[in-house]
């Protein structure tokens, strides 16, 4: 629920957006995939999407209670994706092995790509981060340096081909 935080990541943004666009890949797929195969219904991957965002609105709003600003209150896009399952399943005539392999690679190759979009609504993270400054991280939280140019900087390529292989996991264990 949390995966939104990387906007104070200011050094890290764009690893930690990698990262975080793949755990909210995985959480969306499990609890989707479980949805849809134990109803059996088209649309309730979309209803589980949006039960996690309206837990994350409430998750968030402890945030925005504590002084952060209101644009801090990220809300990943989960819907589209939960959606393209939906779609799946249905056009496959609730086909699970379709599912699993069609439905992990469009959630996987989505999610990064709506992630990145909301993103962009979001004021800019380094005026944020100044504004709200966070406590110095214990050593064993301190990142190590980036390796500057790995994955061509590209964020959503990254997320998206990562999610694309491990959603097809993680919707076969949903």
């Amino acid at each position: 629920i949390n995966a939104g935080d990387y906007i104070f990541y200011t050094d890290w943004a764009w690893t930690s957006f990698t990262v975080f666009s793949i755990s909210q890949t995985l959480m969306l797929i499990v609890g989707a995939t479980y949805y849809l195969t134990f109803t059996g219904v088209p649309g309730t991957a979309t209803y589980y999407a949006l039960i996690m965002t309206v837990y994350t609105w409430i998750a968030k709003a402890a945030w925005f209670s504590l002084g952060y600003p209101y644009d801090f209150i990220v809300t990943p896009v989960w819907l589209p994706s939960a959606m393209l399952l939906d779609l799946v399943y249905w056009a496959t005539k609730k086909n699970k092995h379709s599912l699993i392999l069609f439905g992990g690679v469009l959630v996987g190759m989505s999610l990064p790509l709506f992630n990145m979009v909301n993103l962009i609504t979001v004021a800019d993270p380094l005026e944020t981060a100044f504004k709200y400054p966070r406590p110095t991280l214990p050593p064993y939280m301190t990142p190590i340096e980036p390796q500057v140019g790995k994955f061509y900087n590209s964020p959503v390529a990254l997320g998206a081909g990562a999610g694309a292989v491990l959603g097809c996991t993680f919707a076969a264990l949903g």
